[in-house]
């Protein structure tokens, strides 16, 4: 995956897209394009994707919305491995999980069950560092701006890979509102080791809203 892309492959509940037919399809498409890797929610739509692609498949599971929802538990891990990720992908962050068990005592768990990688979704440095320590196969910057440790931008937090990228000496994963090109390639030259785009490929209704905010509103 050294220096390609990622792209992650998702649909919220309730829309048109969610289905595990419909994400396989996403996937192929995008792989068509030259992505090295997808990423995918959900056991099942891990399953049905993992079956048809011929690429790496990072699989998470989101249960629920506040807090620790990214992969939650040990038993969400499994669960993901499992349906055939190769590489699970859990909140790294350094906040308490539903379980109970430490970041360092699932990455240990699904060790001892699996032969899937794991991906710490960070959002700090502090939570990169905490997460090489137990043991993470690659970190991504996917919750920066969400764990309150740093602030929302409207864009990538190019800041935060070259940050972390300087510290850490496991591969790290520039993700989080990439929009362009120009910005999948500038985290690469942060220091990213590959980027992760999923809404600005994979996501109709927020591609069409943001051609929409910048039309005129119309006779009213």
């Amino acid at each position: 995956m050294r220096g390609g892309l990622i792209v992650s492959c998702q649909a919220y509940p309730g829309e048109p897209m969610r289905d595990p037919r419909t994400m396989t399809q996403v996937a192929l498409s995008v792989v068509a394009g030259g992505a090295v890797a997808v990423r995918v929610e959900g056991p099942d739509d891990v399953r049905a994707v993992s079956a048809q692609v011929p690429v790496p498949v990072v699989g998470l599971w989101k249960d629920g919305t506040d807090g620790v929802f990214i992969t939650p538990t040990l038993r969400h891990a499994l669960a993901v491995a499992e349906a055939g990720a190769h590489v699970v992908a859990l909140d790294g962050t350094r906040r308490p999980r539903p379980d109970g068990r430490t970041l360092a005592e699932t990455i240990a768990g699904l060790r001892e069950a699996t032969e899937a990688l794991v991906m710490a979704d960070c959002g700090s440095v502090a939570d990169a560092l905490a997460a090489q320590e137990a043991g993470a196969d690659l970190l991504s910057t996917t919750l920066s701006g969400y764990s309150g440790e740093r602030p929302m931008r409207d864009g990538p937090d190019l800041e935060l890979v070259a940050a972390i990228a300087g510290e850490v000496s496991v591969p790290v994963v520039a993700e989080g509102r990439i929009r362009t090109p120009e910005q999948a390639a500038v985290a690469l030259e942060r220091g990213a080791f590959a980027v992760c785009v999923g809404t600005a490929i994979t996501h109709p209704a927020s591609i069409t809203r943001w051609f929409r905010e910048t039309l005129p509103s119309g006779p009213e």
